[in-house]
Order: C-alpha cells, then sequence, then structure tokens
C-alpha cells in the first residue's frame, strides 16, 4: 500500500466524494428544478423529518463514546442546534414549521405514519453505526455536511420561484442549516484529518464517508420509488 496522503490530498480526496452526493439524485433534481407535486414535496417533508428527530440521537452516541473534552465541547452544540436552546426552538422545530408550510399537519408529521420503510432503515443504520463505530468513524460520517451548504442554497434560490404556494417563511431550516453546516464541517474535518493518519486509515475513512453517502442516497431512492419519481 502507498504512503499516507498530506493533509491536503486526504482532503481533496474527501472532498471528490462529492459526486455521490444526493444533490445528484432525481428526486433532489426533481424537488429543485420546480417539476415536483405538491405531494411529492410533502412526501420528502414527512419522510425526512426522521431524519431530522435522529440527528441529535447521533451525536449524542458519538458524545457517548468520545472521552476527548475538547471534541465534546465543540460537537454538543449539534445537538442544541436541533433540540433547542433558551430562545433557540432547533431545527427540529424548524422542519415542523416547514411542514406546516408545504400543508402538512404536524401531528401528522411528528406520527412519523408517511416514513417509508427504505428511510426508517437507512437512518436506523446510520445512528446504529454512530452507536457502535470508534467515535473517530463516528465523526468522519458527518462529513456530508461538506456538501450540504449547496444543497441548502439551492433550495432557498429555487422554491421561492417554483413553489410561491410555499410560506417563505418556512424556509428557515435551509437558511440555518447554510452557515452551521459549514461551522460543524470546520470540527468534523479537523478530527478526521488528525485521527486518519495513514494511508489504511484514510481508505477507512472515504469507505465512512461511501457509506453515509449511500445512507442518504437510500433515502431518497426509497421516496423516489414511492411517490413516482422515475429512477
Amino acid at each position: 500500500m502507498s504512503g499516507a496522503w498530506s493533509r491536503a490530498q486526504f482532503e481533496t480526496k474527501l472532498r471528490e466524494q462529492g459526486r455521490a452526493y444526493h444533490i445528484h439524485h432525481p428526486f433532489n433534481i426533481l424537488l429543485n428544478s420546480g417539476r415536483a407535486s405538491p405531494a411529492q414535496i410533502r412526501g420528502w417533508v414527512a419522510n425526512r423529518f426522521y431524519y431530522q428527530i435522529n440527528i441529535p440521537v447521533k451525536d449524542a452516541a458519538i458524545l457517548s463514546n468520545c472521552p476527548d473534552r475538547s471534541v465534546r465541547r465543540a460537537w454538543v452544540q449539534r445537538i442544541l442546534d436541533h433540540d433547542g436552546y433558551g430562545d433557540d426552538a432547533g431545527g427540529i422545530e424548524s422542519w415542523l414549521r416547514l411542514a406546516e408550510a408545504v400543508g402538512l399537519a404536524r401531528g401528522e408529521v411528528e406520527g412519523l405514519a408517511a416514513v417509508r420503510p427504505g428511510v426508517r432503515f437507512a437512518v436506523d443504520a446510520y445512528v446504529n453505526f454512530a452507536r457502535r463505530a470508534p467515535w473517530p468513524e463516528a465523526v468522519c460520517s458527518s462529513l456530508t455536511e461538506l456538501f450540504a451548504p449547496e444543497i441548502h442554497k439551492q433550495r432557498l434560490a429555487n422554491w421561492p420561484e417554483h413553489y410561491p404556494w410555499i410560506d417563505p417563511a418556512g424556509l428557515g431550516y435551509f437558511q440555518s442549516r447554510v452557515s452551521q453546516a459549514r461551522r460543524d464541517v470546520e470540527c468534523g474535518l479537523r478530527v478526521t484529518l488528525d485521527r486518519f493518519d495513514t494511508r489504511a486509515l484514510q481508505d477507512r475513512a472515504l469507505e465512512i464517508l461511501k457509506f453515509k453517502l449511500d445512507v442518504l442516497w437510500q433515502m431518497s431512492d426509497a421516496m423516489a420509488n414511492h411517490y413516482g419519481v422515475p429512477l
């Protein structure tokens, strides 16, 4: 096996995995092109809620396995971002406001009745990985955030134009995540570049990131198959 990549080379390899990010999935392309029906948008919002409510569960699992206080001090912000803290209602609440903006009842979304089995399976696999994997590997799996700001910016740019029936006030989740995802990447990327410092470990990191990309892609596949989006 060849020697380890430099930090810059390794980061480039990680960022190259963005070609498999679900921004390229046919369902996401449909949503951002203005061709999605109200039922398809509502289905996407209802299913993605299951992912949203599991993000802080995943992050709590990482914290429970991490002995590094400095990492815990940075990582705990992710839980507060989603669950809320003080006057900040948090990302889960913002997602429920999105659900209401697209015409869904809050209780209907919270009941999870619309969540497709493939979505549930993929999200549960991700949470279980975070619980059982060594904490640096679980941190590495979060690096799909490298590619997240762009997908949120697309929604903010395209949805008000294509879907004027959606209350713009419901798009607050996307607005908040543009900056939060960039901040979160700094911590996750630093840990990955520091801890995965041999070629074998760097190859493992790429495998982990591909796994997380597959989780997001599978979620989109499950929704596309149910809501009539050609793959």
